[in-house]
């Protein structure tokens, strides 16, 4: 099959479509819509304008509802897949869904997470290193680059990973667990946490589009070497807020909740040279300090 030429349009543009076009989803809409005719998936009906306002042909359809994906099959060559798995059990089977209606040669960029990657002690951590995750949630990740690898086998596809870390933005900071005074770890306990902004991840999605390795994947994480609670203070000096309390995790386990708990139980050290070398990303917030400074003076300002 020839996508370039079974899939364009009468616009000229060939066909992209979106599944799961939520922050990132929006904030990649204006860096693809004069290279395609993009087409987002929604299961929100009242987000229709917003998606169509910025470029796009809203669909209205969901990943729990396989009748409502039949509109789907075969309607793009070209898939970025953002959306989570469901919040239960150890498979995605909104992937799985996905899968059955992909048209055989297409290409997809999958945004996975570097919680596959489990705990690493606080060790550098490639794309080659073996995934090993500690919880369901990661687990339900790994399972959706297995089902995608799978697929592109069977179909002749083409799958590139993007595993990202923490993504952060103006409005994606932790504020409001800053003003409640959540405590953090204290430093003697304390994990490596990796970071990348929403704008530089939604520009990883375009670049892996267009230069992309088949069955490659990529750490979509900045140049930050940053502890947890370093990143927490660096919020909190920011935006003029108190530094959160500092306890040993014996002590913090008792005060937060497990999901947060178990954010704070891997450490790892993500290398970032794959995006540059095969992608050629320049990094516009190579590290979060200042990327919170500029945030902070927008928001006084």
């Amino acid at each position: 099959m020839n996508t370039e030429t079974e899939y364009k349009t009468g616009f000229g543009k060939p066909r992209l479509l979106i599944v799961g076009c939520g922050d990132v989803g929006m904030r990649l809409l204006p860096l693809v819509r004069d290279r395609f005719r993009v087409f987002a998936v929604t299961s929100r009906p009242e987000r229709c304008a917003e998606l169509r306002a910025l470029g796009a042909t809203p669909i209205v359809a969901d990943l729990d509802r396989p009748a409502t994906l039949r509109r789907l099959a075969g309607l793009a060559p070209r898939i970025v897949h953002l959306a989570p798995p469901p919040a239960q059990g150890p498979l995605d089977a909104r992937t799985r869904r996905l899968t059955a209606i992909l048209p055989e040669g297409a290409q997809v960029v999958y945004v996975s997470t570097t919680g596959v990657y489990g705990d690493r002690g606080g060790l550098p951590t490639p794309e080659s290193t073996p995934v090993a995750p500690r919880n369901a949630r990661a687990q339900r990740r790994v399972d959706a680059e297995q089902v995608l690898r799978a697929w592109a086998v069977a179909a002749r596809g083409r799958v590139t990973v993007l595993r990202a870390p923490g993504i952060y933005a103006a409005d994606r900071l932790p504020l409001e667990r800053l003003r409640r005074g959540t405590p953090a770890l204290a430093a003697g306990d304390d994990v490596y946490t990796n970071h990348i902004h929403a704008d530089d991840l939604a520009r990883l999605c375009l670049l892996a589009l267009l230069r992309g390795l088949p069955g490659r994947v990529y750490n979509a994480s900045d140049d930050t070497r940053m502890k947890m609670g370093a990143y927490f203070d660096a919020v909190a000096d920011a935006f003029g807020l108190a530094r959160p309390p500092r306890l040993p995790r014996a002590e913090l386990e008792q005060v937060v909740s497990p999901m947060l708990l178990s954010f704070m139980s891997e450490s790892r050290r993500l290398e970032n040279g794959r995006i540059k070398r095969e992608l050629g990303m320049r990094l516009r917030y190579p590290e979060v300090a200042p990327a919170l400074a500029g945030m902070a003076r927008a928001a006084r300002s």
